[in-house]
């Protein structure tokens, strides 16, 4: 591109949002120039690990879960591009989702690094300063899930025939399946885990529901041609990213608590107090993104039956 090219289009720039590009080129002279430091920040971001106590492999435990948390945040940035996508196209809907399936990819397979990568004897120390914050507490993970099936998906499978789309928010929120982690539903009474858990969040998730309510991935792979929806490849990346993040992933965090908290001659509780194993485990809940996209056999054995080699449609 030429000089005067390159001018005249920074000149049209600023003209549109009403600025002087003369005053924006002076600044120039006075700039630093950019560096890897400046632009990826590690000194912040590598100041974030602070330790509760000084058992060295609770600083794996840290960074591992930030890293999650930095996964999440990459899920979420690209299942929002498909939802504000004014003109979905089949080609963007695909591209976008084998992105956010290799991130979950990456999770699934990263457990080794808490399963393998801590001592049980430290673990089983620094674990007691951590009560009563779980990683149930993750905010994103839970938008995750908002964002990408419908809510009747992830209400807790006792209650899903009595809501609708007509049932509040509010109602529903109170229904969800993570809920039976810290709620007695005889009583009413949630545990501490859960109730700092909506003192904090349960605004910010609600609003978060409402937007997703018609534009999570569930709903916009519904509303793309029926020929598309049709496609195996599509159906099978669908049905991967579904089985990835209901059954890999779950099971993947399931057996590395296992390991730590069975380590005794009593299975431990979870930090946050809840019956882990219940909570955790698909087979209870059945949490299925896309359940149009499976067999009733396969709904029924979900998390038991190993679907692993059997999700690819022919």
């Amino acid at each position: 591109m030429s000089q005067e090219k390159l001018l005249n289009d920074l000149k049209s720039k600023y003209e549109d949002i009403g600025q002087d590009v003369n005053t924006h080129l002076s600044g120039l002279r006075y700039a630093k120039p950019m560096t890897y430091w400046d632009y990826i920040q590690p000194d912040a971001l590598l100041s974030l690990q602070i330790q509760r106590t000084t058992l060295a492999d609770e600083m794996v435990f840290i960074m591992y879960h930030q890293i999650n948390e930095l996964l999440f945040k990459m899920i979420l940035w690209e299942i929002e591009q498909i939802a504000k996508k004014e003109e979905l196209t089949t080609t963007f809907f695909a591209q976008r989702l084998d992105r956010i399936s290799r991130y979950f990819d990456m999770l699934s397979s990263s457990f080794e690094i808490m399963g393998d990568g801590m001592e049980i004897e430290q673990y089983m120390k620094f674990r007691d300063t951590l009560t009563p914050a779980s990683g149930f507490q993750s905010a994103q993970y839970r938008k995750i899930e908002f964002a990408s099936t419908e809510l009747i998906n992830l209400i807790d499978i006792r209650f899903r025939a009595t809501i609708d789309r007509n049932t509040p928010f509010k109602h529903a929120f109170d229904h969800l399946y993570w809920q039976a982690a810290g709620k007695n539903y005889e009583t009413g009474e949630k545990n501490t885990l859960l109730t700092l858990f909506e003192e904090k969040y349960m605004e910010e998730f609600i609003i978060f529901m409402k937007t997703y309510n018609t534009q999570n991935l569930w709903t916009k792979f519904k509303s793309l041609p029926k020929e598309d929806q049709a496609d195996l490849q599509l159906r099978n990346a669908m049905r991967h990213y579904d089985h990835t993040v209901n059954v890999l992933w779950v099971m993947a965090h399931y057996n590395a608590a296992g390991k730590y908290l069975n380590s005794g001659k009593k299975a431990a509780e979870a930090t946050g107090g809840s019956d882990w194993q219940k909570y955790m485990h698909p087979r209870y809940q059945k949490r299925i993104f896309f359940p149009d996209l499976w067999t009733e056999e396969e709904m029924k054995n979900w998390g038991i039956d190993n679907l692993e080699g059997h999700i690819i449609l022919k």
